[in-house]
């Protein structure tokens, strides 16, 4: 049975002791989405994006990626996903190869190097291949965490405050690597941001976490076209925010 979707959370709640994480969050992601999930540091997007892609366990509810249930099928999720966390972590004295052909060979890639050419050159990042990890800018080492997120051609693509830290010559640079990875590849692309303005450059849909609640969510188009009195997206975040106090 082939779903309409490629990730579906169902009242998906964490709690850490007494304070709430996440409560009763339930979405839905269209495969070829570009969804970026808003909120204040705290209201539960990086928790939320580790739930979905394994790395802890909810609470309560559940939630599937690509049709997998992802306490009873974690490893086939595992397999469907790629992930580039906010913090990139490398082998900082190995070269850009050295530190790719490590991540293909766990992931069993039968061809790594071959693999390894092919994503750098659709990245546009060859050329860097014999230079080490540590000397790399924070925009080079997010585009070789994204080189390594898609060795295996993942379906979906997780991305935790990809701008963070960057130059804005690296968002720039970011922002046209994940909308190749998009259209080119059909990829969808699932991003934790605070960042309103990159939203509105590269989001196809949105979603909005207050405290652990999902306030909101719909395409980019109808959320702009449904809120005319405002001029930007940063108005029709406070509105949305203010209204779920």
């Amino acid at each position: 049975m082939v779903s309409d979707y490629v990730i579906r959370t169902k009242n998906l709640s964490k709690q850490y002791g007494s304070k709430r994480g996440l409560e009763n969050v339930s979405l839905t992601i269209s495969a070829g989405e570009i969804f970026g999930l808003l909120g204040h540091n705290g209201a539960g997007k990086t928790t939320a994006v580790s739930i979905i892609t394994t790395l802890l366990r909810p609470s309560s509810g559940t939630a599937e990626v690509c049709g997998c249930d992802i306490l009873r099928d974690g490893r086939e999720v595992r397999r469907r996903i790629g992930y580039l966390p906010e913090n990139v972590e490398f082998y900082d004295a190995l070269t850009l190869r050295e530190n790719l052909l490590y991540f293909a060979r766990l992931s069993m890639l039968s061809d790594p190097g071959k693999r390894i050419a092919e994503v750098l050159e659709f990245l546009d990042f060859t050329g860097h291949e014999e230079d080490k990890l540590g000397t790399f800018s924070k925009g080079m080492r997010q585009r070789a965490g994204i080189a390594q997120a898609i060795l295996h051609r993942p379906t979906v693509l997780f991305l935790d405050e990809p701008t963070s830290g960057l130059d804005p010559q690296g968002v720039i640079t970011l922002r046209r690597s994940i909308k190749r990875l998009n259209e080119y590849l059909g990829m969808t692309v699932f991003m934790n941001t605070h960042s309103l303005a990159e939203v509105t450059k590269t989001c196809t849909s949105i979603g909005i976490l207050r405290d652990g609640e999902l306030l909101y969510q719909d395409s980019l188009e109808r959320t702009i076209q449904a809120f005319p009195q405002h001029a930007s997206l940063e108005d029709i975040y406070l509105d949305i925010d203010a209204g779920g106090r």
